[in-house]
């Protein structure tokens, strides 16, 4: 569904529009408010423009975007592929001129993503993954750290999204563990998870579908897991574009 040549392609145009991103951030620029209260800059659009005409080359075209009017549920409820993307995954931390903040685009079939790209523009970093070929980081192979018993937990939080659920769950982590908590934004905190950077990332306060989907597959294809709190993997595509509470982690035994 996507070829090795369109990977190539869509990873120089990644390139090309992290350099763009990057002059937007560090000039003077205008953001609106959607409708939801969260913030919206030329370089949402921007990004969100140069990626729907990247998909419109593409076999698929079905596509779920935080930035697109939505296709409704009944006509894209048999989708057997599509894309789903973030323009800016981390928009307050751009507007603060931040470093924290992302460029996701995912190939999913069915419910899974089955291709994921997360860009962090300030950095020049490139995270991608596909189904059965591991991740990798700037072409290199990445992979989760191997904990060991005894070993401190590196926990990944939110900087802007540390509710009181969250920060329970750490004071009982630490009843039975060392813990070292790291604070980085957007769905770089997943991607620290699969480069072995952390070890443990609990999310249980709102995130949707286009947050997660692209640094899912990172994760997994570098040895660990995003899963709810029953034990079942994220689903995409769903009526509700809402992500259920999740954890991302490297091993089973840190949950």
């Amino acid at each position: 569904m996507i070829s090795k040549d369109q990977i190539k392609s869509l990873i120089s145009l990644i390139k090309e529009l992290g350099q763009e991103t990057e002059k937007i951030k560090k000039r003077d620029f205008d953001y609106e408010l959607k409708s939801d209260g969260s913030p919206l800059t030329e370089a949402d659009r921007y990004v969100n423009s140069q990626l729907v005409n990247f998909i419109s080359t593409t076999e698929c075209k079905n596509l779920i975007s935080e930035e697109e009017k939505q296709t409704p549920y009944h006509h894209r409820r048999n989708w057997e592929f599509y894309w789903v993307i973030d323009p800016i995954d981390g928009t307050k931390e751009f507007i603060k001129k931040g470093n924290d903040y992302t460029i996701n685009i995912a190939l999913c079939k069915g419910h899974r993503p089955i291709f994921g790209l997360v860009s962090r523009p300030a950095l020049s970093d490139i995270f991608y993954a596909i189904e059965g070929s591991g991740s990798k980081k700037n072409s290199k192979i990445i992979s989760v750290r191997n904990f060991k018993k005894g070993d401190a937990i590196k926990l990944v939080a939110s900087k802007s999204h540390l509710n009181k659920t969250t920060m329970d769950y750490i004071e009982n982590l630490k009843l039975k563990h060392k813990v070292e908590t790291i604070n980085i934004g957007s769905s770089l905190k997943i991607c620290s998870v699969a480069e072995g950077e952390s070890d443990l990332y609990p999310r249980f306060g709102p995130t949707c579908e286009w947050d997660t989907c692209a640094a899912d597959i990172i994760l997994m294809e570098a040895g660990g897991k995003i899963l709810d709190r029953a034990g079942n993997f994220l689903n995409y595509n769903k009526k509700d574009f809402l992500n259920p509470e999740f954890i991302a982690y490297s091993c089973e035994e840190l949950i």
